[in-house]
């Protein structure tokens, strides 16, 4: 009996083709694996709740200030608790965002190509590189007192969009350099082929093949970028002040979106006012993320 139940034994095992131990270490790997991703799935939807209960309280206190949009976009803060509309921090807040933009897009530019085409890998790409990525980490408050020390007193600029410009480039410069560097090195290298087999230059084969084949995802890296420096606070209100004007030169100070909903919120002026703005604000930012991801799907597809 003890023969023909050892040979059953055998049987089943050659049959299903697995050792027991190996069977084992199956089933535990499954149980693992739908464990972990029942944690993940429970840290993923409880992030996605507290963003979505955010986003609807902002919605349901800021929709009434929205119901006249055009009154409340377009027209000007009034009397002491700044009723009315927030065109001036509109304003304030484009022409900051904008100038950092204009800044830091050729230096961003010009050094990617640097690191991905012409630059020798060794140990000092790789300190640009930790150095990039130091400066992302950054704190905003940091950076905005470094722009108040440099910009508003050292070089003498003064509260205005243009030193609020030159410490948000500090905190776009690192996005925007190393999403154009991957870009680049994304580029299939038979296009650089091609165009050396035609007796093209290393910077004309860069200038005029390269970059244009990479130039969705640098627009992508950038809209990104000037989102966050759209929405940040610490920086602009060390650099740019809080005067309620719209600057028309980049020497002269304003209130920027987030600034002004700090405000509006920690004195108790007008929350309306407040709630609004943050809406307004949330569908700013939201605008850029989705036209960058339009434009990571255009790309793909074109590609595809």
């Amino acid at each position: 009996m003890s023969d023909t139940g050892g040979r059953s034994e055998k049987t089943n095992a050659s049959a299903s083709g697995v050792p027991p131990t190996r069977r084992r270490e199956l089933v535990d790997k499954r149980v693992t694996n739908a464990l972990a991703l029942g944690v993940i799935w429970c840290f993923a939807l409880a992030t996605v709740a507290a963003l979505g209960s955010l986003l609807l309280y902002v919605v349901i206190n800021g929709a009434r200030e929205l119901a006249n949009p055009i009154e409340f976009i377009f027209s000007w803060p009034k009397g002491v608790n700044a009723e009315g509309g927030i065109w001036p921090t509109i304003q304030s807040t484009l022409y900051a965002t904008g100038l950092a933009m204009i800044i830091v897009t050729p230096i961003a530019v010009l050094a990617a190509v640097y690191l991905a085409e012409y630059a020798v890998q060794g140990r000092l790409v790789s300190v640009i590189r930790f150095a990039a990525d130091s400066l992302a980490s950054v704190p905003s408050i940091v950076m905005g007192l470094f722009g108040l020390a440099l910009f508003v007193e050292a070089a003498g600029i003064g509260f205005s969009a243009l030193s609020a410009a030159l410490a948000l480039s500090f905190l776009m410069l690192p996005i925007v350099m190393r999403t154009t560097e991957e870009a680049i090195r994304s580029v299939p290298k038979y296009i650089r082929w091609g165009s050396y087999g035609l007796g093209a230059s290393k910077w004309q084969t860069v200038s005029r093949v390269v970059l244009p084949a990479a130039l969705p995802r640098i627009l992508t890296g950038l809209l990104l970028a000037t989102g966050r420096a759209a929405g940040e606070t610490a920086v602009v209100i060390y650099t740019m002040g809080t005067s309620l004007n719209a600057p028309i030169s980049p020497l002269e100070g304003g209130r920027t979106m987030p600034v002004h909903v700090m405000l509006m919120a920690m004195e108790g002026i007008n929350l309306k006012a407040a709630y609004g703005t943050a809406l307004l604000l949330v569908i700013m930012v939201l605008a850029f993320n989705l036209t960058a991801r339009y434009i990571v799907r255009r790309t793909r597809r074109m590609q595809g």
